[in-house]
């Protein structure tokens, strides 16, 4: 078998020398569509990399872990730097080589108007934050993996807050960046107290150890516990949630990039690298599935008020994260996988589709849309492709990861969590399929053709008009079409290969303490087929009245738009919280430590004013001083006999 490790090192490194490049050279960073090009042909080479290294790891090696010496000692290094490479890293290696390129691709035509400087420190980010994900997903020890992990976090806050300019995408960086941040900290203790307990960050050797019963259980569970908090904050799991949806601040393709195919699976993928550890601890395993199910749920009702395109889609990425997460607490870490994959093909697809639709009419407001179909064929086809991947009908990508994990759950022996993930996947297929109604066959609120958006301002698209919209151009459309039919093989592949997925998730890595029932997986596709047909009647056919649907569920949707005041009782807290103690701190480090530091620099500056006097220069004067020391000297001899 070839060996992966060189196309793999090459995947690594070409997006560290396109940041390099672009962050060395300004000339080449003030060439815009130029730096974009420069980088775009390195990222091809990444992806070309990727799928070679992935090619190679068939039939599934046994991991390759490349380690160099960081932190050299006596007793051996104290930390090292390198790849481990297997079938999962490489798969994952090659989502995110994938999804960078092909959003390099779609920014050309997408910024097309941004000005040339600040479109090749946009291609500078990006590089940067490939380089970092890849680095992330490719790592061997805990450590190099937190590294790369706050990496991701730097290069998210610069994208989220790309157009700085504007008051609610610097707010929006800002949150997002202490959000994660707050997570990060427990992350961080739980390496810590990881290493003292392990004495190793390896991930081979702490499996090992694992594995074999030699990790003692106490402190497990603080430490599982600790590490979950940096997946969760990473991840947009409640109450960690509230960064995610206000990221749509930053450029559309950044939203695709970041929030919906690599950034914010980082968390998932953490504890599927680390799931024989939890394995080890089962109650945080359980808390991991409860706020994973309730996460899918509570965003999958907040994306059905929304009238954001982008925020529509944002809440659905956290209610997807949240399936993913309840598939790990229940012991199926590779149907969580699974549905990482899937879900960055076809959630990357539905971004970049959002973009193409605000490109062309200059809103997020799927109230000013309506009647796009006639105007963009081609985009409306993919966006229907990627709403029955996300809604999870056979055939499209979503189908069997979404049906393993309703099994896995089922299987671990949580019915009430499976009828949950229900419930959400019903809500999923309907306020999607409420969007492609809306946007592509409805009729605007403010009447056909009006969608000039005067709300341009807060998107980033050009102002356009509705009967003026058409197709993106090839740039932007030749990424679309790529992700869907990606996204259909995926689909049609496993429908065809696992007839009855459901029994393959519990059969594969859960341990079924129910036996999982045959109609469950029916049962799912009828269930997202009324969602499907619940909006049909509702924005197309429009034969149930919509407020009256909305007045039927009144106090939920009220607590929905206010998204829950969840958002508020954090802003609370943060306000009244961390910078009213920040300024207490302040305060204290103002007027009491400044303040005794400065009052000691008086006294002495005071001090020596006033000491420097008895230099006069004159003799008689240094006599009368020898002889009062003296006189001093001889008292003090006397006094102390």
């Amino acid at each position: 078998m070839a060996d992966p490790t060189l196309p793999i090192a090459t995947a690594l490194l070409l997006p560290l020398l396109s940041f390099l490049l672009l962050g060395v050279i300004a000339p080449l960073r003030r060439l815009g569509r130029g730096a974009g090009y420069v980088s775009l042909l390195l990222s091809c080479g990444a992806l070309a990399g990727a799928l070679l290294g992935w090619q190679r790891t068939f039939p599934e090696p046994e991991p390759i872990r490349l380690l160099t010496s960081w932190l050299p000692a006596h007793a051996g290094p104290l930390a090292s730097v390198g790849l481990l490479i297997d079938h999962a890293s490489t798969m994952m290696l090659v989502l995110v080589a994938l999804v960078s390129c092909l959003v390099q691709a779609y920014s050309l035509g997408y910024l097309h108007d941004e000005p040339r400087a600040s479109l090749g420190r946009y291609y500078a980010y990006q590089s940067l934050f490939a380089f970092s994900m890849m680095g992330l997903v490719l790592a061997p020890n805990l450590l190099q993996l937190f590294i790369c992990w706050e990496l991701v976090g730097l290069c998210s806050y610069l994208l989220i807050g790309f157009w700085y300019q504007r008051p609610a995408a610097a707010r929006a960086a800002v949150k997002a960046f202490w959000t994660t941040k707050a997570g990060d900290v427990g992350l961080l203790i739980g390496i810590v107290l990881l290493w003292r307990h392990a004495g190793t960050l390896e991930l081979l050797d702490l499996r090992l150890l694992a594995e074999s019963g030699r990790l003692a259980p106490a402190g497990l569970s603080v430490i599982t516990f600790c590490l979950y908090l940096g997946a969760a904050g990473k991840s947009a799991q409640f109450p960690f949630h509230i960064w995610l949806p206000d990221a749509m601040e930053g450029p559309t393709p950044v939203s695709a990039l970041i929030h919906a195919a690599t950034m914010v699976t980082a968390g998932v993928y953490l504890l599927f690298r680390t799931e024989w550890l939890f394995a080890l601890t089962p109650d945080v395993l359980l808390i991991v599935a409860f706020v994973g199910a309730f996460t899918a749920l509570m965003a999958a009702v907040l994306a059905c008020v929304q009238t954001d395109i982008k925020k529509v889609l944002a809440y659905s990425t956290v209610s997807q994260l949240g399936y993913m997460m309840a598939a790990i607490g229940s012991g199926a870490a590779h149907a969580g996988f699974f549905h990482l994959l899937t879900h960055g093909v076809f959630k990357a697809l539905l971004f970049l589709g959002a973009g193409a639709v605000i490109h062309a009419v200059g809103s997020n407001e799927i109230t000013h849309m309506g009647g796009l179909a006639r105007r963009m064929p081609q985009t409306v086809i993919i966006f229907v492709i990627g709403t029955l991947s996300l809604a999870g009908m056979p055939f499209f990508g979503g189908f069997l990861s979404k049906e393993e994990i309703l099994a896995a759950v089922w299987a671990g022996g949580h019915p009430v969590l499976c009828l949950v993930l229900l419930v959400a996947a019903f809500l999923t297929a309907f306020y999607m399929f409420r969007v492609v109604f809306l946007t592509f066959f409805g009729v605007p609120s403010e009447g056909r053709g009006s969608a000039v958006s005067h709300h341009a301002a807060a998107t980033d698209g050009p102002p356009h008009s509705a009967p003026h919209a058409h197709d993106p151009p090839l740039i932007m459309a030749a990424p679309l079409w790529l992700l869907a039919i990606v996204s259909m093989a995926i689909g049609l592949y496993f429908t065809w290969q696992h007839p009855a997925p459901e029994f393959a998730a519990a059969a594969r890595d859960t341990v079924a303490t129910v036996p999982v029932p045959g109609w469950l997986s029916p049962l799912a596709v009828v269930v997202a087929s009324s969602g499907i047909l619940l909006a049909w009647l509702t924005y197309q056919r429009r034969t149930i009245d919509a407020t009256r649907l909305a007045a039927a569920f009144g106090p939920i949707r009220h607590a929905a738009l206010a998204r829950f005041w969840i958002d508020d009782v954090v802003m609370l807290a943060y306000r009244g919280g961390l910078l009213a103690g920040a300024r207490a701190i302040g305060w204290v480090d103002r007027y009491l430590v400044d303040g005794v530091v400065n009052a000691l620099s008086a006294a002495v500056v005071m001090g020596a004013d006033r000491g420097r006097r008895v230099q006069t220069g004159r003799v008689q004067d240094y006599l009368y001083g020898v002889a009062l020391g003296l006189l001093a000297l001889i008292t003090w001899i006397g006094w102390a006999r």
